[in-house]
C-alpha cells in the first residue's frame, strides 16, 4: 500500500481548482468556471469529472460543441457508471440542439448509473412523456395514472424514437 506523505494524493490533484469551478458555474459565470476546470484538468488529466466539466463548459462558454462532446464521451469511457457524467454530456447535446441525443444519453445513464433521480428529472425537464395508456381518457385520470405506473414498472423508461 502506498502512502502519500507531504504531498497531495493523485485523486486530490486539482481539487481546489475544481471546487472553484463548481462555485463559479453555480454563480452563473461559465467563462470563469472553464478557466478553473481547465486548471484542474491540467493537474489531473485523467480525472473523468474534470474532463467532463471542461467539455460541458467549453460548450456553454465557447459554443465548442464538438470538443465538448468529445471530452464528455472520453470521460464516460473512463467511468461509465456515474450519473453526473451522463448529465454533462446530455447538456452538451441540448446546447447544440440535439434533443434526441440528449434523451438517448440520459436513458443510457439510467441503465449504466442506476435510476438516479437527477437523470429522471433531466428527462422530465426535456419533456419526454409517453402517450396515455387509454387515449380516450385524460392523462390525469386515475385509471390512466395507475395503468401508466404499471406500464412503467413493466417496461421501464421510454426509449427515444
Amino acid at each position: 500500500m502506498t502512502h502519500w506523505i507531504g504531498t497531495t494524493s493523485p485523486s486530490d490533484a486539482g481539487l481546489p481548482e475544481f471546487k472553484e469551478c463548481l462555485k463559479r458555474l453555480r454563480d452563473g459565470h461559465a467563462e470563469e468556471a472553464l478557466l478553473h476546470a481547465r486548471s484542474a484538468l491540467g493537474a489531473s488529466p485523467r480525472n473523468p469529472f474534470y474532463m467532463s466539466y471542461v467539455g460541458l463548459l467549453a460548450a456553454m462558454a465557447e459554443q465548442r460543441f464538438a470538443d465538448g462532446q468529445a471530452l464528455c464521451q472520453d470521460a464516460l469511457a473512463l467511468r461509465h457508471n456515474h450519473a453526473q457524467l451522463y448529465l454533462n454530456l446530455a447538456e452538451v447535446f441540448q446546447l447544440s440542439g440535439r434533443k434526441e441525443d440528449a434523451i438517448a444519453t440520459l436513458e443510457k445513464g439510467l441503465i449504466s448509473a442506476g435510476r438516479d433521480f437527477r437523470l429522471r428529472r433531466a428527462l422530465e425537464k426535456i419533456g419526454v412523456r409517453r402517450q396515455p395508456v387509454l387515449a380516450f381518457l385524460h392523462r390525469c385520470h386515475p385509471v390512466n395514472r395507475a395503468l401508466g405506473r404499471w406500464r412503467h414498472r413493466i417496461s421501464g423508461p421510454q426509449h427515444a424514437a
